[in-house]
């Protein structure tokens, strides 16, 4: 006859296994996830998941969960979409360490991103999203490289500060 009493064990999912084998090994004595809504709507059910992984790992390991804001485009993004968020994450149980947003440091993003210009790693695409499409490639077939990656590094460093102007759509 089996034993009722005893509590049945619950199995780590692999993001839990990794986190454990490197909390064990001395790899690292906390760690640290976040949540990066965009604040131009409400939040849906795959919201809910991301948030529960997210801020269930701290709970269960040492650390804590940053709430870093997607601020990227502010044209579609209100005070409301901000504050239904954070309700909505208390409402799940949950509270943030540190409330970011990406817009607070977005020159040193910048500046990232034309180092890797400069770097010849990154470059302006305006491929519509049907070329994407054709060019991406399938699993069976490798992605091609489009006409707009062999740009110079100067004409990619001079449309990328159009970009920032807001000259470039």
């Amino acid at each position: 006859m089996a034993d009722i009493t005893k509590t049945e064990e619950k199995s780590n999912n692999f993001l839990e296994e990794i986190i454990e084998e490197d909390l064990k090994a001395g790899k690292y004595s906390s760690i640290v996830t976040r949540f990066p809504p965009e604040p131009n709507g409400y939040l849906h059910i795959g919201h809910a998941t991301s948030i529960c992984l997210n801020f269930g790992l701290t709970k269960r390991f040492p650390g804590y969960t940053n709430l870093r804001f997607d601020d990227t485009n502010p044209v579609t993004e209100e005070t409301e979409y901000v504050e239904s968020i954070k309700d909505d994450i208390r409402w799940l149980g949950f509270e943030w360490a540190n409330e970011l947003y990406a817009s607070d440091y977005f020159e040193q993003l910048y500046q990232f991103a034309v180092a890797l210009i400069k770097k010849g790693l990154a470059y302006v695409d305006d491929s519509t999203s049907e070329e994407i499409a054709a060019f991406k490639g399938t699993p069976t077939e490798p992605g091609r490289n489009n006409a707009y990656r062999d740009r110079s590094v100067e004409e990619n460093l001079q449309l990328f500060e159009q970009m920032k102007a807001g000259a470039v759509s």
